[in-house]
């Protein structure tokens, strides 16, 4: 398997944070902000992980809302897709890391296979438009409320992703 990347959008820079500690855990990894990056960046990985914070009321990050479209213009065939939502759980318990599901809700039917699935237990939360089967899609971090336990959910998660992907 060739390099993951992991492509975020960040206005307040807690989204790019935990891109930057993601793929120093992971070693093997580039990473790219959406506001620069193109359907060609994203057509060089087999394995990709989007990073993206919820903002306002539901909304995608202000770069994800330019870069949305760019996933109509990849084939996801045969890749691997999961999700990194940073959210604020105690400011919007009713949309926490919807900006996950709403990536996924353009993808989901795209041939990509999603990886990474993530417990919700250890948040306390009303709804979440980044949930599928019971599970997020991908990592999920609260650092408004949550920041002492954003390196250790990282760790597991990157070792369960580790796991998942045979590396």
């Amino acid at each position: 398997m060739g390099k993951i990347g992991i492509f975020y959008g960040s206005t307040e820079g807690n989204t790019e944070d935990v891109a930057d500690k993601v793929k120093e855990a992971l070693g093997d990894a580039d990473v790219h902000n959406v506001d620069s990056a193109s359907a060609d960046d994203l057509a060089e990985y087999d394995t990709i992980i989007f990073g993206a914070s919820t903002w306002e009321i539901g909304e995608l990050q202000e770069d994800w809302e330019s870069f949305i479209d760019v996933l109509d213009d990849v084939d996801f065939s045969g890749k691997k897709v999961s999700y990194i939502g940073v959210g604020d759980a105690d400011g919007y318990p009713d949309t926490f890391v919807d900006a996950i599901g709403i990536i996924h809700e353009k993808i989901a039917d795209s041939g990509a296979e999603f990886f990474g699935a993530w417990p919700t237990e250890d948040y306390e939360f009303d709804e979440s438009k980044g949930i599928v089967d019971g599970k997020f899609l991908g990592l999920v971090i609260d650092e408004d409320n949550e920041s002492d336990k954003t390196d250790d959910r990282i760790a597991a998660w990157v070792a369960q992703i580790k796991g998942e992907l045979g590396l």
